[in-house]
Order: C-alpha cells, then structure tokens, then sequence
C-alpha cells in the first residue's frame, strides 16, 4: 500500500521512470484532483504494442517502484490477457493498454474534465 509519506509526484516520476525503461508509448497524465467523487488523484496511460511489451511495462514499473519507494501496488488486474492491466497504487491508478484497447474504451474522453498532460518520449 502507498505509505503516506509518500509523494505524489514521486510515485509518478518513478511510474514514469518504469514506462519509459522499456519504450511505453502515449504516456499520459490525468489529474483528477478538481473532479468530485474520484476514485484517485491520478490516472496515467499508455500503451504497449504486445501483450508481451504490455507485462514488461507492467513489471518495469513495479520494479523501478519497489526500488525506488520501496512501495507496491495495492491492486494489479489484468495481466493474465495483458490488453489493459490496471494497477492501483492507491491514490495513483496506472492503465497500461495495448493499442486497440486503449482506442475502444478512450478513458482519456471519459474523464474528459480533468486536466491532462502529455508526457514527450524521446523513442
């Protein structure tokens, strides 16, 4: 579970870290702060080109969080199909989709009130 002393920003930077280790695409933050009734404060998105890049990114982000927070994720669905794997890091929520699947359920358009940033990848 998320310590509390844990830093938000922290936690998104090491997620970050994660994503980028192993080329995750379309990275993106939604701050969820300003909208009532949200499960989180945070959804950050992005997507793997395979089912196999899919669970890399998942377990790069895991691991660059263990060794960096020394923290883990709370909850983590998803990887037995690896389209769309969510891991819930309490007050962060990660959604790692494969391509098509990330098209279908548009999550970015459902939370459409939340302020979001595009993280610039350099892959």
């Amino acid at each position: 579970m998320t310590k509390e002393n844990t830093n938000a920003d922290q936690l998104i930077t090491t997620i970050i870290g994660g994503i980028e280790e192993v080329k995750g695409k379309e990275i993106t933050i939604l701050d969820l702060r300003e909208i009532e009734n949200t499960v989180c404060d945070y959804f950050i998105v992005c997507e793997g080109s395979s089912n196999t890049q899919v669970n890399a990114i998942v377990n790069s982000i895991q691991k660059q969080v263990s060794k960096t927070l020394k923290d883990k994720p709370w909850h983590v669905e998803g990887t037995d199909n690896a389209e769309w794997v969510l891991m819930d890091y309490v007050n962060v929520v990660v959604h790692v989709f494969q391509k098509h699947i990330r098209e279908y359920y548009d999550i970015e358009s459902l939370w459409g009130d939340a302020k979001t940033t595009q993280i610039e990848t350099s892959y």
